[in-house]
């Protein structure tokens, strides 16, 4: 079997996609582009497979969920453009794959990150099939649905929908900012785009 390929300029494509990931941490809700030209294994997406190529490494072991693990051939490709290992529990994870977000573990069972090193939390990136922004205004749009987002990086407040999640994602997410600063960073992917929820966002349903 051949192996699909990775980025076509691996320096400046890892760049741009570094950059869009920086910017979707640092703007929670505000959608970032992402549009890798790869073609990896299914089901492993371009996004998720675009994340794992930039971010990790031999020193950042990555988690596949189910659906990911299942496949040799995802397997191989992220073992072999990446040079990162592929672990069994989710704790050992600096990054999470999720090509299934509505059966994702329970955050506890990921990385938290220590007191003295919050930085040795894990990185959990979503394949949603739906990611929008529903009030990319701010506060006073009347626009209701979604989850509302508030904290730092945000104008007022923001919302956004993404599907599918866990059924009690919001309630995840509050236990998840409550940790703080301790806690996950997420990144939710869909075709093209990437938004961010760092540990310091609240997150309700609108």
């Amino acid at each position: 079997m051949t192996l699909a390929p990775g980025l076509r300029d691996p320096v400046h494509d890892a760049q741009a996609v570094f950059r869009a990931v920086m910017d979707a941490l640092a703007r929670p809700g505000r959608i970032q582009r992402l549009a890798p030209d790869l073609a990896p294994p299914r089901p492993l997406t371009p996004e998720l497979a675009a994340v794992a190529l930039a971010l990790a490494d031999a020193e950042a072991p990555l988690w596949l969920d189910p659906v990911l693990a299942a496949s040799g051939a995802v397997a191989d490709f992220l073992r072999f453009h990446t040079g990162a290992p592929l672990v069994a529990e989710p704790a050992a994870a600096q990054f999470a794959l999720v090509a299934a977000p509505a059966a994702c573990p329970d955050f506890a069972a990921f990385a938290q990150g220590e007191p003295a090193y919050p930085d040795r939390s894990a990185t959990l990136v979503l394949a949603c099939a739906e990611l929008a922004e529903t009030n990319p205004t701010g506060a006073n749009s009347t626009e209701e649905g979604g989850l509302v987002l508030e904290g730092p990086g945000i104008r007022a407040r923001a919302r956004l929908r993404a599907a599918p999640l866990p059924p009690d994602f919001a309630a995840r997410m509050r236990a998840n900012r409550a940790a703080f600063p301790l806690g996950l960073d997420l990144l939710l992917t869909a075709p093209g785009r990437v938004a961010g929820l760092p540990r310091s966002t609240r997150v309700t349903e609108g």
